[in-house]
């Protein structure tokens, strides 16, 4: 016969605990639902550990019970339910209910008392009981057959209280809980106790005479005429202060316990409730018997399959569903494209697309507004074609990472399910993954893409809608659409690559290799493979007997760090960080480059990521030329590969001085680094001059390195670890500096303290121009990560202000260029760096207008100020 287990939850207590645990949120429907997540949470992980046969959860029926009869002021200092939290509670009683599990409340009784009474029922009908609580007054029910749960840090690690972990804890039995609250008070639910009176000494006076009556019986045997004098003063109220810690035991509750028996959730009623509440991580954790991918049974959707089509079929606003599976080379294949209007819901083959006038007229035609997934993608893949994609007027992909760049967008099914759509699979469900991957016939293919067309249509005004709420229409519409397009042009453009020099520097890797690889052998002795850590690890800590720094579950390890701190023990470790570094130039950037060189054009055509970064920032890949090691000689010359594509043009480079700090200088407000920027002083000598107390001309060089360490860590939050980390000093030493740095800055130290409260008020922070990071952990109890998100607060705005500029940059240049009449093109971005490909002779009218226009793309306290160069090579154009 299957054990009964009954769990007890104490609803208000969770509710409260989740609410302040978990920073504000929002769904898009504007209500507050942290409460009601970190509640789930807990619901989620009770069901899974506790595996209850019964479950109730209590609640607080009113503000005023019978124990205000006995003291007035009873719970009298707690503050107002905050209006945020308040609201949630209808809510999470719908979670309940769609969790079907029961819940109460009883007129001038608290859900302590529900408790009490519930579990001292289930004790004498054999039951297992599990309370669950915030609140530590419960654990005086804790028994043989109850064990209490209370909640330490955040919402789902909780401490059990069982009489074995009270007797260890704290010296007493269960029933005598309530004896100490007695003597000690609860200032939460302002109960006086024995001013005075603490938990240590409560417990040393009930060791010593048992329970609190007894104890005023024997107040004459009390040592210490002070204490002795409280107890008499104060017996009275420490014998009401017991009666208040009481948790009754017979309340008439109208509770059967086969009434509140647990048999699962409504599957139905969760799964809708938590797409209208936005949480989309928690409906990956629950297994819905739905379709295969989380989402509802998809039903039939009306559609035609057209081999051309009508003016008529393409007249008005559109959705436009172009189908190119991610991992796809640069999306040159299409799989199919779908349109959908208020004429109906169409699907075409690539190749009756690209061969129909009408749609390539339509497509092309500026005048007709379209709502696509991914501009860029669609763009691009189209020019494969032959077909220039105009009039996009909205980009699904783009707005829903702009509303909340935390969200992992892995295809348009992905954004549907994050806003409460769900008639549209994802791709992974639909194509399979891995070795099971195929591309079905058209049949099965028309319908899965015209759903996401149709998916597009219904997201579209409440999409645009939440930009508005958030305040990030502009951000959309003047600066990540146009860039879209803007980077389908450098995507497509490509950078040239000089094959011949790319192989002659491979060539010359390798014999450098060959060389060091020589030189370890003979240090350590023998042959042996370098890039092998366990035989590594052997040679350096066996045979040439190092000290070891860290051990791994294989063996010794052999990591980076560790060899870094080795390198003065032996001339070996300066020979193996060599060779790694160099033998992942040749793998990473030599073989790699090759390998996506375009075979007929000899270009590359790295794939900019406009969505992907919480920052705003872009990255690349296919290949990333945002990470050439351009540290190492041998990595800078790498850039020496990349070439302009025709005979007598240069790569033209122009990159932002300092552009960080600027920011920083701007959104604090610090008079000191404005003045510095606007004096064009270099900011690393005068930070130095600050901090150290020094002129100008005392500042060393070593100073300087100091100042500029903190400069740029101060930028990403740094913390004192990070900065003797970087520095090679103690911990001790890298707080003073920075401590000397904020208060040299005192407008930062300010923006620095005023951003973390404001991220932990809202709940996300803001860039200049309105790019918002969402940061839950900023209010976690966990130490290391809100300290991750209280530095994520500080450079957020920085970084991501930044990254706004210079997509500003792009785009005014792109309109610069083109209102000059200029061949010039934008090839890359790069970090805070532009370069382009120019003819000689408009190298002049470059350096004129570039600085020009990157300078003035935004207005700051501070000037922005740009470096440019320019060469045969990217690598000549430093």
């Amino acid at each position: 016969m299957t054990k009964k287990k009954l769990v007890l939850i104490d609803g208000n207590s969770i509710a409260y605990r989740a609410f302040f645990a978990l920073p504000l949120l929002n769904n898009d429907k504007g209500i507050h639902t942290n409460a009601v997540y970190g509640f789930t949470m807990m619901l989620m992980r009770i069901l899974e550990d506790e595996k209850p046969t019964h479950i109730l959860v209590a609640f607080d029926a009113g503000k005023t019970t019978f124990r205000h009869k006995t003291f007035t002021e009873y719970k009298g200092g707690r503050q107002k339910t905050p209006p945020e939290l308040s609201e949630q509670f209808p809510v999470i009683r719908e979670l309940l209910d769609a969790y079907q599990i029961a819940r109460y409340e009883l007129e001038n009784y608290e859900a302590d008392d529900i408790i009490g009474t519930l579990s001292l029922i289930a004790e004498q009908d054999d039951f297992e009981v599990k309370v669950i609580s915030g609140d530590k007054d419960l654990t005086q029910l804790s028994s043989e057959k109850t064990t209490v749960g209370i909640t330490k840090k955040g919402i789902t690690d909780i401490e059990e209280y069982t009489p074995q972990h009270i007797e260890e804890k704290y010296g007493i039995s269960p029933e005598r809980i309530i004896d100490m609250k007695g003597l000690m008070g609860d200032s939460s639910d302002n109960i006086p106790g024995v001013p005075g009176v603490g938990e240590k000494t409560a417990l040393k006076l009930l060791k010593e005479f048992g329970t609190l009556e007894q104890l005023v019986q024997s107040i004459d045997q009390v040592s210490g005429n002070k204490l002795k004098e409280k107890l008499e003063e104060f017996q009275d109220q420490a014998l009401m202060s017991k009666e208040l810690a009481t948790i009754l035991r017979e309340a008439p509750i109208e509770v059967e316990l086969d009434k509140i028996a647990y048999e699962g959730w409504n599957e139905d009623k969760l799964y809708h409730l938590f797409k209208d509440l936005g949480f989309n991580s928690l409906l990956e954790k629950i297994s819905f018997d739905l379709a295969e991918d989380g989402t509802a049974e998809l039903e039939e959707i009306n559609f035609e399959i057209v081999t051309d089509f009508t003016e008529e079929q393409l007249d008005g606003d559109s959705a436009l569903y172009i189908e190119v599976l991610e991992d796809n080379y640069h999306y040159a294949d299409i799989l199919g494209i779908a349109v959908t209007n208020k004429n109906g819901n169409f699907f075409i083959s690539t190749k009756n697309a690209c061969q129909s006038n009408v749609f390539k007229k339509w497509a092309e035609d500026d005048a007709s507004p379209k709502v696509v997934y991914d501009a860029k993608r669609s763009e691009v893949s189209l020019r494969h074609h032959g077909i220039h994609l105009k009039g996009i007027h909205f980009d699904i992909l783009l707005a829903a990472y702009i509303i909340n760049p935390s969200e992992t967008i892995e295809d348009l099914a992905s954004i549907a399910r994050n806003h409460g759509y769900s008639a549209v699979q994802s791709d992974q469900a639909f194509y399979g993954k891995g070795a099971k991957r195929s591309i079905p016939k058209e049949e099965e293919l028309a319908p899965h893409i015209v759903r996401k067309a149709v998916a597009m249509d219904s997201l579209y005004e409440k999409l645009d809608t939440s930009l508005q709420t958030n305040q990030q229409s502009a951000l959309f519409y003047e600066l990540e659409l146009p860039l879209s397009l803007i980077l389908a042009d450098m995507e497509s453009a490509g950078i040239k690559v000089d094959l011949k020099r790319l192989r002659s520097m491979g060539t010359e890797l390798l014999e450098k290799l060959a060389a060091i690889e020589n030189r370890i052998h003979a240090y350590a002795g023998e042959a042996f493979n370098i890039n092998s850590p366990k035989q590594l690890g052997v040679i350096l800590f066996d045979k040439l007997r190092l000290p070891v720094m860290k051990k791994t579950k294989t063996g010794y390890s052999t990591s980076a760090d560790v060899l870094e701190k080795l390198e003065s023990k032996h001339e070996i470790i300066k020979e193996i960080l060599e060779y790694r570094q160099l033998a992942k130039l040749q793998s990473t950037y030599i073989e790699g480059l090759l390998k996506v060189v375009n075979k007929e054009t000899d270009k590359v055509h790295t794939r900019f990521n406009q969505a992907l970064t919480q920052t705003g920032r872009l990255s690349s890949t296919d290949p990333n030329l945002q990470n050439i090691p351009i540290r190492l000689e041998e990595g800078r010359k790498i850039r020496q590969a990349f070439i302009p594509s025709k005979k007598d043009w240069v790569i033209f480079a122009a990159d932002y001085s300092q552009i960080e700090l600027r920011v920083l200088a701007h959104i604090a407000g610090d008079e000191k680094l404005i003045s510095a920027f606007k004096e064009d002083l270099d900011i690393h000598t005068k930070t130095a001059m600050e901090v150290f107390h020094v002129s100008k001309e005392e500042v060393t060089a070593n100073m300087r390195r100091h100042a500029k360490a903190v400069n740029f860590g101060i930028v990403y939050g740094i913390s004192d670890y990070g900065l003797s980390q970087s520095l090679s000093i103690t911990r001790k030493e890298a707080g003073e500096f920075i401590d000397r740095y904020l208060t040299s800055y005192p407008a930062v130290k300010q923006y620095m303290e005023d951003i973390v409260q404001e991220a932990k008020q809202k709940g996300f922070v803001e860039t200049l121009l309105h790019r918002r990071r969402y940061l839950p952990e900023i209010t976690s109890r966990n130490f290391n990560l809100r300290s991750f998100a209280e530095r994520t607060a500080m450079n957020t705005p920085i970084q991501g202000s930044a990254a706004d500029i210079i997509k500003k940059a792009m785009i005014d240049m792109a309109d610069r260029l083109e209102n000059e009449q200029l061949q010039s093109k934008l090839l890359l971005q790069v970090h805070d760096e532009l370069i382009f490909e120019a003819p000689v002779e408009e190298i002049e009218k470059l350096k004129e207008i570039v600085p020009d226009v990157m300078e003035h793309a935004v207005e700051l306290k501070v000037p922005l100020k740009v470096d440019y160069s320019y060469g045969p090579t990217w690598f000549d154009a430093k």
